[in-house]
């Protein structure tokens, strides 16, 4: 496994592999590596002849100063675990190699980068967009993988990628959960012992309301009751609850307004913001 901290060398590393006519994935994180984060190095495997992880902990996109520095660094234990899954490079450069001078450009995804995680984290998103922008020019990879616990997230990428005429596939890799349900999560390592279960209401509320849902309760009942699900834990704050269509993230009036419809959900258990989401198909 090669381990690069400068974009040089692993520009250069990775053209001389082309020129073999390796195809290249792209997992782009930012440590604290998990089972999901697994999930998608071995799609990148199975696709691809050449795995690139990229750990970096980005500043830009963090609009809390006390979540940036909390954020888990674990990069000794993320190595070991690449290594032994069978990764071929990682990419770990600090903030000086990626923004060696303060950034101006600034990206607006229209209503995409407004709505639930844009309106709770302004410029969340916009910071989203330069770092991968630049992982994606530094890497040009054929594919990149994302996981859909970050749907909202996926869908911006997805502009990013179209409209700026990137050159690869994008795939969205299935959510991983703990064994109780918990969505896995780099923040998850945040929790206490006494905040770890109260986590699972979250998806408890989620699975909750797929079920009403089928039972056909409106969007509004369904809602009232999510709130009244995560309340019952005192330590556990509500962000959000919306149900959209997954391709643009409008809300919808009903479930049968989309082909494909996804609830999102974000919350505080104490100080820690935590996020998931499901489909309803």
């Amino acid at each position: 496994m090669e381990i690069f901290k400068q974009i040089a060398p692993l520009k250069s590393f990775l053209e001389e592999q082309r020129r073999e006519r390796k195809t290249i994935g792209l997992v782009p994180t930012m440590g604290a590596l998990h089972d999901g984060h697994v999930a998608l190095i071995e799609a990148s495997k199975a696709q691809n002849q050449l795995s690139v992880c990229s750990i970096y902990v980005n500043p830009t996109q963090f609009n809390n100063a006390v979540d940036l520095q909390k954020y888990p660094r674990t990069f000794e234990s993320d190595s070991a675990l690449l290594e032994e899954i069978g990764c071929d490079v990682i990419f770990c450069p600090d903030n000086e190699e990626m923004y060696d001078k303060p950034s101006k450009l600034t990206f607006d995804f229209g209503f995409l980068d407004k709505v639930m995680e844009g309106e709770f984290r302004p410029g969340h998103f916009s910071g989203v967009a330069l770092v991968v922008a630049k992982l994606f020019n530094i890497v040009e990879p054929d594919q990149a993988y994302f996981g859909q616990k970050d749907w909202q997230q996926f869908a911006v990428i997805k502009q990013l990628t179209e409209e700026l005429c990137f050159g690869l596939k994008l795939n969205s890799v299935p959510t991983l959960r703990e064994s109780d349900g918990l969505a896995m999560s780099s923040r998850n390592l945040r929790l206490n012992e006494k905040q770890r279960p109260q986590a699972t209401v979250f998806y408890k509320a989620l699975f909750a309301a797929k079920s009403m849902f089928r039972g056909g309760e409106s969007i509004l009942n369904v809602k009232n009751s999510v709130r009244k699900i995560v309340e019952t834990e005192p330590e556990v704050r509500l962000e959000y609850f919306e149900v959209t269509d997954s391709k643009n993230l409008t809300a919808i009036g009903n479930v049968q307004e989309s082909d494909k419809p996804i609830m999102c959900i974000a919350g505080y258990v104490g100080e820690i913001r935590l996020i998931d989401n499901m489909f309803l198909d």
